[in-house]
């Protein structure tokens, strides 16, 4: 597995990544780990967003058969106009 270090990290990010572990009972390099994972999506998150936002642009387009046991916006318009 490969190793990052950073150094010269600000006085005032290291404090506050240091509480925010702290809060989580982590260590700072699992919490840096933790925040990484959430932010930058890996090759296999992105090919997902990909297929997704393809079956969501095919359902988008896709027609509705009337007759199908759902009411026409005129049919209901008219149903509740007779309330």
């Amino acid at each position: 597995m490969p190793t990052l270090y950073v150094e010269n990290v600000p006085k005032e990010l290291y404090e506050a990544l240091r509480g925010r572990a702290r809060e989580r009972h982590r260590s700072i390099a699992s919490e840096v780990l933790a925040l990484l994972e959430e932010s930058i999506p890996t090759a296999k998150e992105l090919k997902a967003r990909r297929d997704l936002f393809l079956r969501l642009e095919r359902t988008r387009f896709k027609r509705v058969r009337s007759g199908a046991g759902v009411p026409s916006t005129e049919e209901m318009q008219r149903e509740d106009r007779s309330r």
